[in-house]
């Protein structure tokens, strides 16, 4: 019967379609192509800033353009860092087909190259963010370029800058050292670094989902490149203050030691060595201790080399004459509660004397002619109490107690250089005032041109007056005999403290100082030297001390190419004289 029917004369084709129903569909069709032409033009025309900054959060990058870090140079332009390209690798882990046994291969070569185990390299691979994970940075360019080589799917290079330092341990503190991200992080790297960073420029492109760079866009803003900085510094030397030094605390068993040379007239800084260093090369292992810029930042009671300065200060008021008259019999003072000694009994010195011997009651007797406020005022006109106005961080102030708050038997002490702390810079830059006339000048690490001018805080004649007695402290009978040195006069103070352990002073441990200047008549250099807790032999300045500072002005003087000095004549002398704590 279904065979016969046919489909014109079906019975459903016979009822009627309401007109309702086509228009119905009619308008739907309408409205959803009306919708469809409304979201277009929304998207292309009303929302189109919103849709187009979606796409480019996408695709479109802003690649930084790093500027190259500028240059750290000596005085003499020689190299003390300096920036060089580097390799970083970078990965998307969910691009590196870890299953391919070829892949695998490369994958092992390439940890063997940056010195990585195959385990720690693996699990870089493996990290949460599987579209991007840093391998390793700032490998040598050379390394990055045979990882390039293999071409291996997921993993990339990045072209970085990375510091080098070519005096490596021996003027790591001055010179510091940067991060990955080639930010200053000690030293002059960190004073300097806004100048020696220069400004990164940007580059804006579009890329696709492997990273690569498709085409450019916008307008490209070049780097700035970073800033040369020339140092103060001689690196010929830096080199050699820093081997004396580290011979001499190893030969002493010494914990640590710090040697400051500064120019006698201009106040610039020739060398700072520490010892304990570091590599600024390869800072895997570093430590504190070695981190410690010792000779700036580490602040101790300078003890006997202060003593020129008390006697300086009484001359200058005209309390005192060189040749007046100190009685130290019987070699003890008792004062406050506490009894003051010297090593001997000297009996009746001259105050040249009290310098030549380094006698403690010839010193405090000599500040017995003064007050605490007048005393103050010399030291704190020299900087101590004071941060030092240099382009250097971490530079400490030290102590200098307010001279209102002085005892006597404080007065006392601080006369001989107890009582109050200082880096062993703020002393070298103190015996400026001996060797410009009486005028303290101020100190940089930064190259200088001419000759500073300086706080008057002494007179000419004064000045000469202490810088005489000097070189007899530093001459036979006095405690520096081990200073000096052949073919230059020099003059300087040695000084041996007891270090400070609580409220009170460690038994056996002290620290050995030595602050100078040379040629005496003629000042051109002044060296301080500071060896702490020297546990082998002697543990006094002048002898401790004392030989650094012979060995380092002689070499800085022939470098510096000052003739030798004739009009007086160094004697070379080996007996040990001590002077009292």
């Amino acid at each position: 019967m279904s065979k016969d029917m046919r489909y014109s004369t079906s019975p459903l084709l016979a009822e009627r379609t309401p007109m309702w129903r086509s228009r119905f569909i009619m308008i739907g069709l309408a409205l959803a192509f009306t919708g469809l032409i409304g979201r277009a033009a929304y998207v292309q025309v009303i929302g189109n800033d919103f849709f187009l900054r979606q796409g480019e959060v996408r695709f479109a990058r802003t690649i930084e353009l790093p500027a190259n870090r500028g240059r750290i140079l000596d005085r003499n332009g020689l190299i003390l860092a300096s920036s060089v390209p580097a390799s970083s690798i970078w990965a998307i882990p969910e691009d590196v087909d870890q299953d391919d046994p070829a892949i695998k291969g490369k994958l092992a070569e390439i940890a063997k190259l940056i010195g990585m185990p195959k385990a720690q390299f693996d699990a870089k691979l493996a990290d949460e963010d599987k579209s991007f994970v840093w391998i390793k940075r700032q490998l040598d360019w050379d390394i990055g370029q045979k990882i390039k080589a293999l071409d291996v799917k997921g993993i990339y290079l990045r072209k970085e800058y990375k510091r080098q330092y070519p005096e490596g341990e021996s003027a790591a503190h001055v010179v510091g050292f940067t991060n990955v991200e080639d930010q200053g992080q000690e030293g002059m790297e960190l004073a300097f670094n806004t100048e020696l960073g220069g400004k990164a420029g940007s580059r804006r492109v579009i890329k696709d989902r492997l990273g690569r760079i498709v085409e450019g866009v916008g307008v490209e803003t070049p780097p700035q490149e970073g800033q040369d900085i020339q140092l103060s510094i001689d690196s010929k030397v830096q080199f050699f203050a820093y081997q004396k030094l580290r011979d001499q605390v190893a030969a002493f068993k010494a914990k640590a030691g710090s040697v400051v040379v500064m120019d006698a007239h201009t106040g610039e800084v020739l060398a700072l060595a520490n010892y304990p260093s570091y590599d600024p090369n390869n800072r895997s292992r570093l430590t504190g201790e070695q981190l410690r810029n010792r000779a700036i930042t580490d602040t101790f009671e300078p003890g006997s080399t202060m003593k020129p300065i008390t006697v300086g200060t009484a001359l200058e008021l005209g309390r005192v004459k060189n040749t007046t008259i100190i009685d130290t019999t019987p070699g003890r003072y008792a004062i406050g509660g506490f009894t003051i000694s010297d090593t001997h009994n000297y009996g009746a010195l001259t105050v040249d004397g009290v310098i030549q011997k380094s006698s403690n009651v010839g010193a405090l007797k000599v500040a017995q002619k003064m007050s605490a406020q007048e005393m103050w005022n010399v030291h704190s006109a020299l900087g101590y109490g004071q941060k030092p106005q240099i382009a250097f961080p971490g530079a400490a102030s030290g102590r200098l107690r307010p001279w209102k708050t002085w005892k006597p038997v404080e007065q006392a002490t601080i006369s001989y250089g107890y009582g109050l702390s200082a880096s062993l810079f703020q002393m070298a830059r103190s015996y400026t005032v001996f060797s410009n006339d009486g005028n303290v000048i101020p100190a940089t690490m930064l190259k200088r041109t001419g000759r500073p001018a300086g706080t008057p805080v002494f007179s000419k004649k004064t000045a000469e007056l202490v810088r005489h007695m000097l070189w007899l402290a530093a001459g036979p009978g006095g405690t520096g005999q081990k200073a000096q040195t052949v073919g230059y006069s020099i003059g300087g103070k040695s000084g041996t403290a007891r270090k400070q352990q609580g409220r009170g002073y460690a038994a056996g441990k002290y620290r050995a100082w030595f602050t100078g200047i040379a040629p005496i008549e003629n000042p051109r250099i002044i060296v301080a030297v500071m060896v702490d807790e020297p546990s082998q032999g002697s543990f006094y300045g002048g002898t401790v001390a004392g030989p650094v500072f012979s060995e380092v002005v002689q070499q800085t003087l022939r470098l510096m190419g000052v003739q030798p000095d004739m009009s007086v004549k160094p004697q070379i002398v080996a007996n040990d004289v001590e002077e009292p704590l």
